[in-house]
């Protein structure tokens, strides 16, 4: 593939410059600190995809949903759609790189109607990254919930799980509002975390189990314990593991305006994290389910978590708890960076007036230069959104489905828009040449298979126990966001706002730096 990104060779204040330049053609100041290397800017889409996480928590469903075999070979599948997603972003965010991201780019990308395009990406986007917040962190509850109960008899219960998963959102909250340094460095340890902590669990069972399962039922048993007669629809369900797993990639797109040399390290980060994490979750995923050694127990297992009795049927007790702590940090670390760049487009749609209450969350902290309010709200919301756990055992389920669709819907709309351009597209520094186009297209083409497929029933029967209220949350969500377009903002939405001239941006930015 012909990609143009030519190497950058310019001064580090030149670059700078650059980017303050580009960002006020699109209309903002520079209100957020640019502090951000390349490095960093892949650090937060590779934590936020986490294997660790993604992979882990869904694993238990991917055993009921198809089993080994739709989990090995259904990685790489949904790896290779999503590759092409992500190289449909990635341009576009060389193009504007800006905290808005994609519902930036859709208000930009439409031939008309540009701001309801905006509209409707930026609300998708939004529940989307509330769900992924919430999946991340409810995944990172239900695994600490396990380890508490193996160590100490903390039963893995609704309630104690929710209780973790507030705890959680509060300290994730409180690291985005108070520890802005110390989350900058974590987001980059979270990158070895997860690397070596992958080949840290993958070697210990490799080597430490007594037996392993053989290569024909990691690659070739189906396992369908979802009540559906349907191989074929269950396998498609099945996806939901990988799919869900490869996303929050976006976050490169939203960190933009921190980012040194955004135009490139933005597309880079989106792009390289995606390749990462996709070679290093299918490694996971091969050495985990060569170590089962009790495929029902695993499944039954009384701490609600498939992976960790896995761990401590192959590897006995102590050493099957270390893994599971490995496991835990990595998903911490995933939820910490998930609130960042939650916050980050929340600041970004408030900034445009889309959210109610935009003025508050809007509100950046003079002293750290970040969005502390828009931190709140997607802690908050995210603890709402899984709070059906308390009566319903596949809400965890839901919580993902909610944030894969949300998220892919939001991110395809940009792609096909730019698609629908066609040669009138202006592209950035990084770019995909002749391949924009048909890469475009299959992507857009893959999200509508997916936007029905998670919309689904993943049991049968269907009862208030089984129930998918994936469309439920969508309806009231977004059928709250379209009345209001209706009723209202048709009529004063007009898109991603202008902060004003070039003066007034000067000005604004001379303020931030006067209170720092």
């Amino acid at each position: 593939m012909d990609v143009s990104d030519q190497a950058n060779t310019k001064p580090a204040d030149d670059a700078a410059d650059d980017d303050s330049a580009r960002l006020h053609q699109l209309g903002y100041a520079q209100e957020l600190k640019r502090t951000m290397s390349a490095f960093a800017n892949f650090a937060v889409s590779f934590t936020i995809i986490s294997i660790l996480s993604g992979c882990l928590t869904l694993y238990g469903f991917g055993m009921k949903t198809g089993g080994p075999a739709a989990m090995i070979w259904g990685w790489p599948l949904v790896g290779l759609f999503v590759i092409l997603v992500g190289l449909g972003m990635a341009e576009v965010c060389s193009s504007y790189p800006t905290a808005g991201g994609l519902y930036y780019w859709a208000a930009k990308l439409a031939p008309r109607n540009g701001p309801a395009w905006s509209w409707f990406t930026g609300w998708f986007n939004l529940i989307g990254q509330i769900a992924v917040t919430a999946g991340i962190d409810f995944g990172a509850a239900l695994f600490l919930n396990a380890f508490l109960d193996l160590q100490w008899g903390f039963a893995a219960t609704p309630g104690h799980t929710i209780l973790l998963l507030a705890i959680i959102l509060v300290v994730h909250g409180a690291l985005n509002t108070f520890g802005v340094r110390i989350v900058a460095i974590l987001n980059s340890v979270s990158v070895w975390w997860h690397l070596i902590g992958v080949l840290v669990i993958v070697g210990v069972l490799v080597f430490v189990p007594a037996k392993h399962q053989d290569a024909s039922f990691v690659f070739g048993s189906f396992q369908n314990q979802t009540g559906w007669g349907s191989s074929v629809y269950v396998f498609a369900l099945g996806l939901l593991l990988a799919q869900y797993t490869l996303t929050g990639y976006d976050a490169s797109a939203h960190m933009t305006e921190e980012t040194k040399n955004a135009a490139k390290a933005g597309p880079r980060g989106i792009v390289t994290s995606i390749i990462v994490s996709l070679v290093a979750g299918w490694i996971l995923l091969i050495g985990l389910t060569f170590a089962i050694q009790d495929y029902d127990g695993a499944v039954g297992s009384a701490t609600g978590v498939p992976p960790a009795q896995i761990f401590i049927d192959a590897t006995g007790a102590v050493t099957g708890k270390f893994l599971l702590l490995i496991c835990i940090g990595a998903q911490l670390f995933c939820g910490m960076a998930s609130v960042t760049a939650n916050s980050r487009m929340i600041y970004a749609f408030a900034r445009d007036g889309a959210i109610p209450g935009s003025k508050i969350w809007h509100r950046i902290n003079k002293r750290t230069q970040t969005p502390t309010n828009a931190v709140w709200l997607a802690t908050g919301g995210a603890l709402i959104l899984a709070l059906p756990y308390l009566w319903s055992a596949t809400a965890y389920a839901a919580v993902t489905s909610i944030a894969t669709v949300g998220l892919y819907v939001a991110y395809v709309i940009p792609v096909f828009l730019r698609v629908r351009m066609g040669d009138r597209f202006e592209k950035g520094p990084w770019n995909l040449g002749r391949w924009g186009k048909p890469i475009g297209i299959v992507a857009s083409v893959w999200v509508v298979v997916i936007f029905v497929l998670f919309m689904l029933p993943q049991a049968s029967p269907v009862t208030v126990d089984t129930f998918n209220y994936t469309p439920i949350a969508f309806l009231v969500v977004l059928g709250g966001a379209a009345l209001w377009w209706v009723v209202s903002a048709r009529k004063w939405f007009t898109g991603p706002k202008v902060q004003g001239s070039a003066e007034e941006l000067a000005a604004v930015e001379r303020e931030l730096q006067d209170l720092g």
